[in-house]
């Protein structure tokens, strides 16, 4: 209002100044001077705003000479006999200054817009009558220009929420940012002065206001008690000055009570700028008439929540204190006694108050010293730390690579296993239980155990090394006794070596038995001699079952998986046994009879589902060599066999049953491809969802509606047989139930909602998809099992397979595509061992007939200290073991009850890291170790995603696929299924630009074409703040990628990738990304290559410009923004915040 505080100056005889607001009646001055009364709370004082061109004149008021030499008289220490309207009483902020103050949540820092720390924070003193316990239920804020949540049903406590304006769909600036919405133009920060020495200035007992020396984290904890609506408590007994406000020195040494002040906060160096305000300063008796400005206007006395952006600044009037004369009035005659007293008195407090800077300014430096040195040490442990809301952008922008697994022993730790395939949440095992619930992390592994390897060691021979007590295998980790005997690193039996063990197959010599490769590789294949055969190795079998009714010929799958299936014969892994077959269903089930005499397939129709029979006991599978060009013939004629038939019945159930008597005797793989509700025949279903509660926070019918087809796999996975489905569904199928055949007899599940050939990217999607599926390696009849150091044992599984035993995983088919989780138990205390060792060993037949063992070996040391335990942990190795827990929770309890694990779980996790560090208690931060520092991010993304979202219109099977691919995505595929890649592109073409640039001007120096070369990408956090309407961005989901271009990119750039002039040229619908023989196309692709190097198989790309109305699948992933129904990455800290204790 052109004040420093919202008010106008007043005048000590009660005035304002030119008289721009009448004076109040007498009455009403006597009323205000008793608020003012220093023994009360202070009480806001409602008065009228200055106008904005009101001016400051005769600021402060006039003392009359009389007054003055009494004050004089009586000394400086005491102004208690000054009338009172001359004691100068800090000015309350208006109440209704809080009224316009508007933030999004989701940072306090952004390049576009202000910091929510410069919003005015000090709100102590309004209301400051009120207990500070009062709760916003009874004393809501002033509704009269927030637009707010507080009464709109937002659950989470306490969270100031934007309007639904600052979205990133609506507004090209950030989504993620708080806006600040001034009455006025706010002045331009300025240097904060140091205080005047102690002998020039007179000290008051003034209300207890937050002191300008408090720690970040005590602006930042202010701060959120504003967005919270709640009255933040004051320290009392502060002492203020008239320069900015500061706390008395010795308080500060003596007490202890207040952290030493930043070094921007530290008064003046000795003999710095003393000097030359002293030359600036009038004659002590004018001091006294300056009014106190104990109070900092609260816009500029708080600093932003992020440092470094801005400065606190005083007020025109105030900061200019020391730099402008002030006019001197006429002075009363002063006895030289006295003056000579004053300049005593001057000297021996200019002495302690230098002292006392010194003191401060050494005690800051040294501890600025200790800090760095401290950090040194941490980040060479590996100790590092980090506020979160300190520190918004955590994401690395390469790969997050798991915390170091340090062994004290160089050649254990080069061999250990590649955290790809084998995964600890803790990478230092603590060694008693109740070490490992202080520190409220999960104990367990995750194992990708068929991962795709190039460089396997694959071993051949005739006795394969194993433990006698345990059947552990040899490995790395073992000790030797002699050359002849070994001790088991899990059970540590001392066993006896063969012969046959001390012969190098590399060296072909007799010798060293640390030389065999199975002591130089953690990941070893052998090839398993006859022993561990309890029958010939089976032939790959694949048999296909064809959904055909009315729904399944209107969607048109049946094109893409014949057409996909005549192009990949041939790649299908097997040998010259290899087999296939082909069933269709609706409501009969349709067998075809492709044996070799025969010059077309011919088709066999059983009517009768309810007792299903096989018409032929032969040539149902025929070999895929000899019988190849019928097969052909028949993947020609079944897309139009059934198109003039109208069945709308699906017999799923029957079809399953008579593929189980086909596949029987031999076991092999059944794929299903299904695209409606199963309505006929055994295993027929209901729709049991309603679409009006796709959005309910109560979320039915996550189980299965009956047991048959589980039931019908546990039988496959008997007879060594694994289904496999595909669903491609355009209404509700029940996947709930559906899944349980994969579930348990160790398949997979592909879902494709809404597919019709019409739409090119379904249709390449699932092309892509199945060409997968199909080319693949492929384990047959496998089993797995892991063991671990004896005081460990294993009580819960994930994944898909069924329990054979109590540690024993009946997997009738393994794919590379599929990982497992295992939690972690503890029979007895690990104080005696160093380190404790997990091995799995799969058992399969390959796709050659060849029985097989591959065995991975990971070695993690154990430790006593919660420390170092909490700064071992693995965030994405945790998040991917409590997805698979949530998974369990909402199919035993709900869905609610999953979401609450998981913010109780970092909420644990947090609190006990600030015990461990033995931080203060209620502080405003959230510390969280550096390898810890994106599972807040993960969670979020976690309640946002289609498994455990509420409130967003969801469909049930979209949500049970969801958590399908929780519980089988290896762990690399599932944290790029929660938080996908979200590319910043510029530095492809930049990079180009400065290759064509140095070929033009004869620059051909190959060391910088190389740097600029390697120069890769960086990866951004997923918020609409990053857009740039000027550049382009990939985003990486996994199975798709979606190349993002901004309106305003280079016209070079648009040509030499797309081929077009502008981007208005690029199809609204754009699938096709052309390869082009220019820098910038070639740079794309190229990158585009890497990425998908670490993917099971290439992903579809899609492009969308700026104004394409598919620009919405793009946004809907930025999970760090706030939408209608979810927090903001921002807010979802605050929320932690204030459950952490």
């Amino acid at each position: 209002y052109g004040t420093p505080n919202g008010y106008a100056n007043e005048m000590p005889n009660g005035q304002h100044q030119q008289n721009s607001f009448p004076p109040p009646p007498i009455n009403q001055q006597q009323q205000q001077q008793q608020q003012y009364n220093y023994s009360n709370p202070i009480k806001t004082v409602n008065r009228p705003p200055m106008p904005n061109n009101q001016s400051q004149q005769q600021y402060p008021p006039t003392v009359n000479p009389q007054q003055q030499q009494q004050y004089l008289q009586n000394g400086f220490q005491n102004n208690s006999k000054l009338p009172l309207q001359q004691q100068y009483q800090p000015q309350q902020p208006p109440q209704q200054r809080f009224n316009h103050l508007t933030s999004n949540g989701n940072s306090a820092s952004s390049s576009r817009t202000s910091s929510p720390a410069l919003l005015n924070n000090n709100n102590n003193n309004i209301n400051s009558n009120i207990p500070p316990a009062i709760n916003r239920q009874q004393q809501p804020p002033s509704s009269q220009h927030i637009n707010n949540s507080w009464n709109n049903g937002l659950n989470i406590s306490n969270v100031n929420t934007p309007p639904k304006t600052a979205s990133g769909l609506s507004t090209p600036l950030n989504s993620s940012t708080p806006t600040l919405i001034p009455q006025q133009q706010q002045p331009q920060p300025k240097q904060v002065l140091p205080p005047p020495p102690a002998s020039l200035t007179t000290t008051t007992t003034a209300p207890s206001l937050p002191p300008q020396t408090n720690s970040i984290n005590s602006l930042a904890s202010n701060m959120q008690n504003l967005n919270m609506n709640q009255i933040p408590v004051s320290n009392p007994q502060q002492n203020y000055t008239n320069g900015p406000l500061v706390q008395s020195p010795i308080s500060n040494q003596i007490n202890g009570n207040h952290p030493v002040p930043l070094k921007s906060q530290l008064p003046p160096f000795p003999g710095q700028q003393l000097q030359q305000h002293q030359q600036q300063q009038p004659p002590p008796a004018l001091i006294n008439n300056i009014p106190q400005q104990s109070t900092i206007p609260s816009a500029f006395q708080k600093r932003p929540m992020y440092p470094n952006q801005f400065q606190p600044q005083l007020p025109t009037s105030q900061a200019n204190y020391f730099n402008q004369p002030i006019q001197q009035q006429q002075q009363p005659s002063i006895s030289p006694l006295q003056q000579q007293q004053q300049q005593q008195q001057q000297q021996q407090q200019q002495q302690q108050y230098n002292q006392i800077n010194n003191n401060l300014y050494n005690n800051d430096t040294n501890q600025r010293h200790s800090n760095v040195i401290h950090q040194g040490y941490s980040r060479i442990w590996g100790n590092n730390s980090i506020d979160l809301l300190q520190n918004r952008h955590v994401l690395p922008t390469d790969k997050v690579r798991p915390p170091p697994i340090n062994l004290n022993n160089s050649f254990h730790e080069s061999v250990n296993c590649n955290s790809d395939i084998f995964r600890c949440t803790l990478n230092k095992i603590p060694e008693t239980n109740n070490l490992l619930q202080k520190s409220r992390l999960p104990l367990g592994i995750l194992i990708h155990p068929f991962r795709d390897l190039n460089n396997l060691p694959v071993i051949s021979c005739t006795t394969i090394v194993r433990c006698r007590a345990c059947r552990t295998y040899i490995n790395p980790f073992v000790g030797f006794v002699d050359s002849k005997k070994w001790k088991c690193n899990l059970c540590y039996r001392i066993n006896e070596l063969p012969e046959e063990f001390q012969y190098d197959p590399v060296s072909k010599t007799y010798g060293d038995p640390t030389r065999r490769p199975e002591i130089k590789s953690s990941t070893i294949e052998f090839i398993a001699p006859s022993e561990y055969m309890l029958r010939p190795p089976q032939p790959a079998i694949y048999l296909f079952l064809l959904d055909v009714s009315s729904l399944a010929q209107q969607s048109g799958y049946l094109n893409t998986v014949c057409s996909t299936l005549t192009e990949q014969l041939d790649n299908l892994p097997g040998d010259a046994r290899t087999q296939v077959g082909f069933i269709a269903y609706n409501s009969a089930i349709h067998f075809y009879n492709i044996a070799e005499g025969f010059n077309q397939p011919h088709e066999v129709t059983v009517l009768d589902i309810e007792d299903a029979f096989l018409p032929y006991p032969d040539n149902l599978l025929v070999n895929l060599k000899q019988c190849k060009e019928l097969i052909n013939d028949l993947l020609i004629q079944l897309p139009k066999r059934f198109e003039n038939v109208h069945d709308t019945n699906s017999a799923l159930g029957a079809t399953l049953q008579v593929a189980f008597k086909l596949l029987s005797p031999s076991g092999g793989r059944v794929t299903v491809f299904q695209t409606c509700l199963p309505n006929y025949g055994p295993g027929a279903l209901q729709s049991r969802e309603d679409p009006n509660n796709r959005s309910s926070k109560d979320v039915q019918h996550l189980g299965p509606a009956t047991d048959f087809y589980k039931r019908l796999a546990l039988e496959c996975s008997g007879q060594q047989i694994a289904v496999d489905l595909f669903l491609l569904n355009s209404q509700y199928s029940d996947l709930a139930t559906l899944s349980g055949i994969s579930k348990f007899s160790g398949g997979c599940i592909h879902h494709f909602p809404l597919f019709n050939s019409n739409k090119i990217q379904s249709v390449k999607s699932f092309q892509k998809s199945f060409e997968r599926y199909l080319t693949r390696k492929i384990g047959f009849e496998a089993v797995m099992r892991v063991r671990c150091t004896r005081g460990l044992a294993i009580h819960t599984f994930h994944g898909n397979f069924f329990v054979r035993s109590t540690d024993l995983l009946s997997l009738p088919n393994v794919n590379p595509d599929a990982g497992f989780g295992m939690q972690i138990t503890y029979d007895e205390s690990l104080t005696d061992v160093r380190t404790v060792c997990f091995q799995a060993a799969l058992l399969y037949t390959s796709s050659k007939a060849e029985r097989r063992i591959r065995v991975h070996t990971v070695c993690i040391p154990v430790t006593n200290s919660l420390t170092e335990i909490m700064y071992s942990a693995d965030q994405q190795c945790i998040v991917g073991l409590l997805t698979k827990m949530a998974v369990d929770r909402s199919l035993t309890s709900n869905l609610s009850d999953a979401r609450d694990a998981f913010i109780n779980a970092t909420v644990d996790i947090f609190s006990s890291f600030k015990i461990a560090q033995n931080l203060p208690q209620g502080s405003s931060a959230i510390i969280s170790p550096q390898n810890l520092s994106l599972l807040p991010l993960y969670i979020l993304a976690l309640l946002k995603h289609p498994a455990f979202r509420t409130g967003t219109s969801t469909r049930l099977d979209d949500r049970v696929y969801a958590m399908c691919e929780m519980k089988t995505l290896p762990l690399d595929q599932l944290i790029r299924y929660i938080y996908p890649d979200f590319y910043l592109l510029d530095c492809l073409f930049t990079n180009n630009n400065n290759n064509i640039n140095n070929n033009s001007n004869g620059n051909t120096d190959n060391n910088d074409t190389d740097e600029n070369i390697k120069m890769e990408p960086p990866k951004l956090q997923l918020s609409a703040e990053k857009f740039d309407s000027r550049s382009m961005f990939l985003l990486d989901t996994g199975p798709n990628i979606y190349i993002y271009v901004g309106s305003n990119v280079h016209p070079n750039i648009i040509s030499g990738i797309f081929d077009v002039k502008s981007v208005n040229e690029i199809p609204d619908f754009c699938c096709d990304l052309p390869i082009r023989e220019t820098p910038y196309s070639e740079a794309l692709h190229a990158f585009i290559d890497r990425i998908n190097e670490e993917k099971p198989y290439t992903s579809f790309i899609q492009v969308i410009r700026d104004t394409s109305q598919f620009r919405s699948l793009f946004v809907e992933k930025f999970v760090d923004d706030r939408n209608e129904n979810s927090l903001s990455y921002y807010e979802f800290l605050q929320h932690l915040r204030t459950q952490v204790k």
